[in-house]
């Protein structure tokens, strides 16, 4: 059985991603990694080449930024290092860039493959999330929050990142079936000191937004995010993955955020109160289709 890990990544300096993190927390369970450079205005390709491991393979991509639409430029980017995968793998581990995962769900991932290597009607594995806010003492837990996500995939070319790669299709729209797995992804985009994290808005602007007008405003803010504006929050009080406690160490900022304001419509405590009592999140936005559990 073979593995193999995607991720791709462009300006990641710039941006402060984790992306060094976030291949490395994948490394131990890949037999290679593809890492699709952008066209990058920073070092990013430095970046990567200093990791210094064997198992990874740099290519190189120009993003073509007139796509505007919702980040589906992000899905093409993906769909184009999924093209430089080696024949032979059986499975796809696809990370990105401000995504890790922790080491002590490394051997579960790797009997999930195992368990599901020849269970055909299997195409995806099902990875809960962790998306952290503001600082690394905050994770989130309101539904506006996608609680999976698929993170490995099949080696069939049918199967392609779907809209913004935030998950993956069959055939363009089809959900794809995949078995829920106990392992989790810890997403950091949200962790950045205020003023990164408004540069960071401001960058990728462009990348999301068609209206010209809406890419201008945004870049005239100020350069500070006001983290203020949650709607629910808790206290994470676990260890965060190895490969993130230099980054934890050199923070440079503080925040102290009121975790009992809760700030949803009426409809959506009902709908969040449901979900604390059965771990049942109803009406929400699903990629795919959960056919096993491990």
């Amino acid at each position: 059985m073979k593995i193999s890990g995607v991720t791709i990544i462009r300006n990641a300096v710039i941006n402060d991603y984790p992306v060094v993190e976030a291949i490395k927390s994948i490394l131990p369970v890949v037999d290679e990694m593809i890492v699709a450079v952008g066209d990058s205005d920073d070092e990013t390709e430095d970046l990567i080449k200093d990791i210094g491991s064997d198992k990874i393979k740099i290519v190189y991509s120009k993003w073509d930024l007139s796509l505007r639409k919702g980040g589906s430029i992000l899905a093409v980017e993906t769909n184009k290092a999924l093209q430089h995968i080696s024949a032979d793998t059986d499975w796809i581990f696809y990370i990105q860039g401000d995504e890790v995962v922790h080491e002590k769900y490394h051997d579960n991932i790797k009997r999930a493959l195992q368990q599901y290597n020849h269970d055909a009607k299997v195409e995806g594995l099902l990875f809960n999330y962790l998306h952290f806010y503001g600082t690394y003492d905050y994770v989130a837990d309101s539904r506006k929050w996608y609680k999976y996500e698929t993170r490995i995939i099949r080696n069939n070319k049918n199967i392609t990142a779907y809209r913004d790669a935030q998950g993956f299709r069959k055939q363009g729209n089809e959900k794809i079936n995949v078995a829920l797995i106990d392992a989790f992804v810890y997403h950091y985009g949200w962790v950045k000191n205020p003023r990164q994290m408004k540069i960071k808005q401001k960058n990728m602007a462009p990348l999301w937004f068609e209206d010209d007008n809406l890419v201008n405003k945004i870049q005239a803010e100020e350069d500070f995010f006001d983290y203020g504006n949650f709607d629910s929050l808790k206290k994470f009080s676990e260890t965060h993955p190895a490969v993130m406690q230099d980054r934890i160490n050199n923070k440079n900022w503080h925040l102290e955020l009121d975790l009992s304001r809760k700030k949803m419509k009426l409809k959506y405590r009902i709908l969040q109160w449901i979900e604390n009592l059965t771990g049942k999140r109803l009406f929400t936005f699903r990629n795919h289709k959960i056919i096993r559990r491990q």
